[in-house]
């Protein structure tokens, strides 16, 4: 297939309208019509800042199933080498990896009350997809609930203009946890985001959707009578959304968010609102039920289907978000993401399943720019800054950040973005947000700055971290500050020094000067690479942030008792796991002392809770190097008796394909691992039912 000229940008259209939708209708999600018109009246912008709302619905940017299963789940293509022949397994596989249990992703309610939490169990009591979500197993009303919906967009985004492509992949997406009426609403939102790509007319995209499905299904009956009452009268919507409630209701239907009614608001929002952005988001929002759910399928749909004119005029729906986004998972290194980041992933894989290559702009960097208004989660210190997103002042084909300064003397403002959980999120009620930093010492940022023309004299410009210090207080470091002249280009490099522990909270630019001065200044690109050389402890005068730089994925993470790190597991493996997928090659060490325990040891190339290396001592008796794929797979074995309360320092290596393990200073493995290889990935302290502690885990190149 050829993909439409402007792909790229429809699909950071359909990404914001998702995240845009969430962030707006979660603050009353699960509110009646009647609540929210008594409440706030017809819903037009955030109210996120409304006093009467709870405490918890007061931040904007925020964790969310909708946003987190939907950019999560998709992973499974690039997990499984972008296979057009994805199954439902291998998508429930994924569940697995990346879901940590009663923290992440899923609403936790319970065996027979939460669909995606039954299915859950299902999938780790080993029953696989798409049995885990069947009717048969589960009953037809916990399988008919909402979530095959509301994660769903996603397979519509990579199949643009091939609308059967999309709902096949949305029928085996939808059955990991899902069945009958599910996967169909599922596969009617799937198809209508795909085929927003070539279709502009709202009837003709939901007559294209409703053709995948049974004609004697309920959503199709559903659809059909939205759209006679629109046609009878097309301005009230107010009035259709009464008879939605009468004829299709949560009184018709048990559980606690079935589809039937919510699908009913996404269509009727779609059609009363003409295509127009803003007012489908007043529509649905103020409808009621499921609100975050709804708008975001409306918001993507809308999105695609439009491009980025779709947020064009008032309100401002871009700007108070800043492209940001929180994916908290077991691969604790992309919960820190943005709008433009994820949309370079969704085109990696809708390349790659078609056996062609993309790669994001300015040779991969992680902030780019290069789609129109996009700031990538940069934000400004201080009112001497402005921020916009610009074409290049010499390259018009691409895009900047632009930065407008207006500084005293000696003035110095500084613009940076999140590389790990900010302040304003450490606390963050709902959804947990569980994440490792995306930057660490030892490895190098790069950036590249231009100076307008039009300024009149030289600006000072350096980069800048924050991290967290004592109490977890912001501690500012700056890099080393050069020159910048007028309409001349600078390169900013930066290796990233220790910091006693501590977590990198934020990395930007800094701005000075000697005199008042005014100006703008582009930055092009800011990205880093390398291997990290750090010593996670306990810092001096610590708060909690240096342990929270470490994902748990275990029964218990303490470190009052004396070690820095305890770990203990009472049932199955628990990890505890840091670092990010761009870490390559390098070594990890570790002294374990194991108190009571069946297995333990240290991980490499973490790639969530199904995905590692690791070196593993086990039952008092024997050691093993093996890979954790779908499974175990065991790389090498011999025996070594080993004894509780005894520390025994650990080293795994990881170069290529080859993995060396050494245990109190002798080399016992050396593996070339050339099937299924893990090419990258984080580290792991591994504990299987017992007690683990350490105080020092090290990560440094290899030699």
């Amino acid at each position: 297939m050829t993909f439409p000229a402007d792909y790229y940008e429809r699909v950071y259209a359909g990404v914001l309208g998702k995240m845009i939708g969430v962030y707006l209708g979660r603050p009353f999600e699960g509110w009646s019509y009647d609540q929210i018109m008594a409440s706030f009246g017809e819903i037009k912008y955030y109210v996120n800042d409304r006093h009467d709302l709870p405490l918890r619905n007061h931040l904007l940017v925020v964790t969310d199933d909708d946003t987190s299963g939907t950019f999560t789940f998709l992973r499974a293509l690039s997990d499984y080498n972008n296979s057009l022949d994805l199954t439902p397994a291998q998508i429930g596989q994924t569940w697995l990896n990346y879901i940590i249990e009663n923290r992440t992703i899923l609403w936790w309610g319970g065996l027979g009350n939460s669909t995606e939490h039954t299915a859950y169990l299902r999938l780790k009591d080993g029953i696989l997809a798409p049995h885990s979500g069947s009717m048969a197993l589960n009953s037809k009303v916990v399988a008919e609930q909402i979530g095959a919906q509301i994660f769903i967009d996603g397979w519509g985004l990579i199949a643009p203009g091939d609308p059967a492509l999309a709902v096949d992949f949305a029928r085996r997406a939808a059955s990991v946890s899902h069945d009958g009426e599910a996967i169909y609403g599922a596969q009617v939102i799937a198809a209508l985001v795909a085929q927003a790509f070539v279709e502009y007319d709202l009837d003709k995209l939901i007559d294209t959707a409703v053709a995948f499905i049974p004609h004697d299904s309920v959503t199709y009956r559903l659809i059909a009578d939205l759209r006679a009452w629109h046609t009878a009268n097309p301005n009230d919507w107010h009035e259709a959304r009464t008879k939605l409630a009468a004829h299709y209701g949560y009184d018709k239907y048990g559980g606690n968010c079935h589809i039937i009614p919510n699908h009913g608001l996404v269509i009727l929002s779609l059609l009363y609102s003409q295509g127009d952005f803003s007012k489908s988001q007043t529509i649905v929002n103020t409808c009621g039920w499921d609100t975050d759910c709804n708008a975001a399928n409306v918001g993507c749909i809308l999105g695609v289907r439009k491009g980025l004119s779709a947020f064009d005029g008032d309100p401002d729906w871009r700007g108070p978000i800043a492209d940001r986004l929180y994916l908290p998972t077991a691969d604790g290194g992309r919960a820190i993401s943005d709008a433009v980041h994820e949309t370079d992933f969704i085109l990696e894989s809708a390349y790659a399943m078609r056996d062609e290559k993309w790669t994001p702009p300015k040779n991969g960097a992680r902030f780019h720019f290069s789609l129109p208004g996009s700031v990538q989660g940069f934000q400004l210190q201080d009112d001497n800054l402005v921020l916009d997103n610009t074409p290049h002042p010499t390259q018009p084909d691409q895009r900047v950040l632009t930065i407008h300064y207006s500084l005293n003397s000696n003035g110095k403002s500084a613009l940076w973005t999140p590389t790990f959980i900010p302040p304003e999120a450490i606390d963050m009620p709902g959804y947990s947000l569980l994440a490792s930093p995306t930057l660490y010492p030892g490895q190098t940022v790069r950036a590249t700055l231009l100076s307008n023309s039009a300024n009149l004299t030289p600006i000072k410009v350096g980069l800048v971290i924050q991290s967290y210090g004592e109490a977890d207080q912001l501690i500012t470091t700056y890099g080393p500050v050069m020159n910048l002249s007028p309409d001349k280009t600078s390169h900013l490099t930066w290796q990233m020094p220790d910091l006693g522990g501590e977590p990198i909270v934020h990395v930007g630019i800094s701005i000075s000067s000697d005199e008042p001065v005014q100006g703008m200044i582009h930055l092009d690109s800011l990205s880093w690479d390398g291997t990290p050389n750090v010593i996670f402890h306990r810092p001096v005068g610590s708060g909690r942030m240096w342990k929270r730089q470490w994902v748990n994925a275990a029964d218990y993470f303490e470190d009052e008792f004396g070690e820095a790190f305890r770990v203990i597991q009472n049932r199955g493996c628990g990890l505890v796991i840091s670092g990010t997928r761009e870490w390559i090659d390098y070594s990890v060490q570790a002294e374990i002392t194991p108190h009571l325990v069946k297995t333990f040891g240290l991980a490499a190339r973490v790639q969530g809770q199904e995905r590692y290396y690791a070196l593993l001592l086990s039952d008092q008796k024997t050691i093993k190097l093996i890979k954790r794929l779908d499974g175990e797979i065991v790389l090498a074995e011999q025996t070594f008796v080993w004894q509780f309360g005894t520390p025994y320092k650990m080293r795994v290596e990881v170069q290529g394909n080859q993995i060396q393990a050494w245990v109190n200073g002798s080399i016992l493995f050396t593996v070339e691992d050339s099937i299924r290889p893990l090419s990258g990935g984080g580290i792991a302290l591994v504990c299987e039912e017992g007690r683990i502690g350490t105080n020092t885990v090290s990560v440094m190149p290899t030699p």
